[in-house]
């Protein structure tokens, strides 16, 4: 497990990052319509859903890595983002009550599955929080949106977008971390 996270550190920045680009464009055109809104959701989700599928699939195509692993969150988060991209696609003149249901239910599911990720590894590493307060930060996302559908779209697009950043500041912050980890690993493998 520690393995297969130390080694994809690179997914979690990448994923990081697109949630600060994501977060800074939201910030950047405040006065932004719903499909343009539906499209910069549409592109975040996909991205992420994508990275997310890789860090679930890539470790599998080798055979000495170990295989308790929960590549199966991975795997359901990323396929759960390419779905609500797809679905933000699809359906351009959505309303934006529906558009907020799904980035609602999807930061939900994102963030358990994040929540249940950072658990397993728990056994492995210590201060695994970064993802675990990722994982909360996702959910909290997801019920105040549900909490409060008839917010207006500006408000909803500068609470998005300052979320994003934060959340992305955790997945580098997690990367980071990781990062030193696959340092040591090699480090101690060479010896």
């Amino acid at each position: 497990m520690l393995e297969l996270l130390a080694k994809n550190w690179w997914t979690f920045t990448l994923r990081g990052i697109a949630a600060i680009v994501f977060g800074i464009l939201a910030l950047l055109w405040p006065g932004i319509t719903l499909l343009a809104l539906i499209i910069l959701f549409g592109a975040y989700a996909i991205v992420d859903g994508v990275l997310a599928i890789i860090a679930a699939i890539a470790p599998r195509q080798r055979q000495d890595l170990p295989h308790a692993r929960p590549w199966w969150a991975y795997l359901l988060w990323g396929l759960l983002g390419i779905a609500a991209g797809i679905i933000a696609f699809l359906w351009p003149g959505i309303t934006a009550l529906a558009l907020l249901y799904i980035i609602a239910f999807w930061a939900i599911v994102r963030g358990v599955m994040e929540i249940i990720a950072a658990i397993q590894l728990r056994r492995v590493i210590t201060n695994e929080w970064l993802l675990i307060l990722a994982g909360v930060l996702s959910i909290v996302i997801g019920i105040v949106l549900l909490g409060w559908p008839a917010a207006g779209a500006l408000g909803l697009v500068w609470f998005i977008g300052f979320m994003s950043i934060l959340l992305g500041a955790m997945l580098i912050g997690l990367s980071v971390r990781l990062k030193g980890v696959k340092n040591r690993l090699e480090a101690r493998a060479a010896y």
